[in-house]
Order: C-alpha cells, then sequence, then structure tokens
C-alpha cells in the first residue's frame, strides 16, 4: 500500500516487563462515575445510564510533560484508572491516566449545548503511565486512588467507588462502538478535581497499578 505522505506514527504505549508495545486504537471515557464527583460537578447522584466522550490516539503524553494548553485559562486534572482490552476484548493490561479537561472551554459548551471536543480531546490532553498487564496486577476492583500537586493532596478516592464497574462499562461501551483491541479506558475521576499552572508537578497513584509523574510545563 503506497501513500501521498507519509502516515502518522501508531500510537502505542510501554508496557512494564515487556519489549513489546500495544497498539492504541482509540481512547474512551466515562464521565462522572464516581458519586463524589458529580457533587462536585453539580450533578444529581443516581445510576443513570454512563455517558462517554472520546480523545484521539495522539493525545497520549508519555514523557511526563503536559504542555499548558491555549485558548484557556482554566485547565483541570482528573486522575484515572485506565484500562486497555486485549485481543478478546476484556482487560490485557491497566494504567494511570490524567484526564486533563479545560473546564472553561467545558461550561462554554455546556451552556450551548455542544460537544466536549475542545474541553476534552486536545493535544496532550491523556498523559498516562506505561502499563502493568493484568496477569501481574489482577483485575484492580478496589484500592486507593490519589492525586498529589505539588506534594499536597487533591483527590482521593477507591476504585471500589465507581458507579459503573470496568466490566459494566465495557459492555455500555460494546452496545454504542465496535471496540478493538488496544482501545483504552478512562474510567472516571474521583471528587478533587482541580485547576494546574505551568510548574506544577503531578504525582497519580493507584494501588496494585502503578504511579503517574507529570510536570505542567508553559506551550511552545
Amino acid at each position: 500500500m503506497s501513500f501521498l505522505f507519509p502516515p502518522p506514527p501508531q500510537a502505542s504505549l510501554s508496557v512494564r516487563g515487556r519489549p513489546e508495545r500495544l497498539p492504541v486504537h482509540r481512547i474512551y471515557c466515562v464521565g462522572r462515575n464516581y458519586d463524589e464527583h458529580v457533587k462536585e460537578m453539580g450533578g444529581v447522584v443516581g445510576r443513570d445510564p454512563p455517558f462517554f466522550f472520546t480523545k484521539p490516539a495522539d493525545a497520549l503524553v508519555t514523557d511526563g510533560r503536559f504542555p499548558y494548553p491555549s485558548s484557556s485559562h482554566d485547565v483541570h486534572h482528573e486522575i484515572e484508572l485506565v484500562v486497555a482490552l486485549g485481543p478478546d476484548l476484556k482487560p490485557f493490561a491497566y494504567g494511570v491516566g490524567l484526564d486533563m479537561t479545560r473546564r472553561d472551554l467545558q461550561a462554554e459548551a455546556k451552556k450551548l449545548a455542544r460537544p466536549w471536543d475542545t474541553a476534552k480531546g486536545f493535544d496532550h490532553s491523556a498523559p498516562i503511565s506505561p502499563l502493568v498487564l493484568a496477569e501481574e496486577s489482577g483485575h484492580p476492583q478496589s484500592g486507593a486512588i490519589t492525586l498529589d500537586v505539588n506534594g499536597i493532596r487533591r483527590q482521593t478516592g477507591d476504585l471500589s467507588q465507581m458507579i459503573w464497574s470496568v466490566e459494566e462499562t465495557i459492555v455500555a461501551l460494546g452496545a454504542l462502538f465496535a471496540l478493538k483491541p488496544g482501545d483504552l479506558i478512562f474510567t472516571g475521576t474521583p471528587s478533587g478535581v482541580g485547576a494546574v499552572k505551568a510548574g506544577d508537578v503531578l504525582l497519580g497513584h493507584i494501588d496494585g497499578v502503578g504511579d503517574l509523574g507529570v510536570t505542567v510545563v508553559p506551550s511552545a
């Protein structure tokens, strides 16, 4: 097969203890999957059907540097468990991710009943740790999920507090999309989301999965 110009490189992630990398297909994100986060965002707690949004695969950040995006003055952190689907479309590996959000653009989109793409799917909006295979980590259903900013705890929760489990989320997604091996699912964030600024150092942790360190740097 020939192309008119070179295609972009395949998005991929490193896997702890393995020389091979995991090829990334799509990135799906679950909205409002922890009760306390629903409350802080002004929502009504309940078990409504889950809703989803997406990020492009090339929004992944693996070098620990998050460039503060242009066209926004209120960018928030959201720490999340990330699930990578394997060839059988079941959880294959897990990681620690950040769903970075242009909160001011999201608020404007909500007010105008417009899509969230500019708020959620911008460049560098998905920092992520190396993955750990499920055969090593097991399938975490409980355990602390935390985020510190400049050494101060901002977010804390437990994976057991998810409104929709990983398995339920995969079923719901599969009813809407043709899931593929290499799809990533950001599974929602606990309460405590907040703004970041250039120079901030973020350290995320999920018990049994790993750590993610990210520094916010000025835009180029």
